[in-house]
C-alpha cells in the first residue's frame, strides 16, 4: 500500500496518529507525516504493528481527506 499525504490539506487533527501510530506522526508544523516506510504493511522489511485495515481507518478518519492510499498496482483505493 502506498500512502501520500497532502500537506496543504492537512489540518493536524491527529486522528490518523491515534488509529495508526506506527504509520503516522505529526511533525513540528503539526502536519501528518509517514513515520517510516518500513512501518507500512506490504513494504519490504515490514515491522510495524499497524495493519492495512488500521491505515485505511486512519485515512477515513481524516476530516479533510488529506490521506491518499494506493494499492500495489498504483490504483487509488482511498478516497
Amino acid at each position: 500500500m502506498k500512502i501520500r499525504i497532502d500537506r496543504d490539506l492537512c489540518i493536524g487533527a491527529g486522528t490518523c496518529v491515534v488509529l495508526a501510530p506506527d504509520t503516522f506522526d505529526l511533525d513540528d508544523e503539526l502536519k501528518a507525516v509517514i513515520r517510516s516506510p518500513e512501518l507500512v504493511e506490504g513494504k519490504p522489511g515490514f515491522k510495524g504493528k499497524d495493519s492495512g485495515a488500521d491505515i485505511i481507518a486512519a485515512a477515513r478518519s481524516c476530516p479533510v481527506l488529506a490521506i491518499f492510499l494506493e494499492d500495489k498496482e498504483g490504483k487509488q483505493i482511498y478516497p
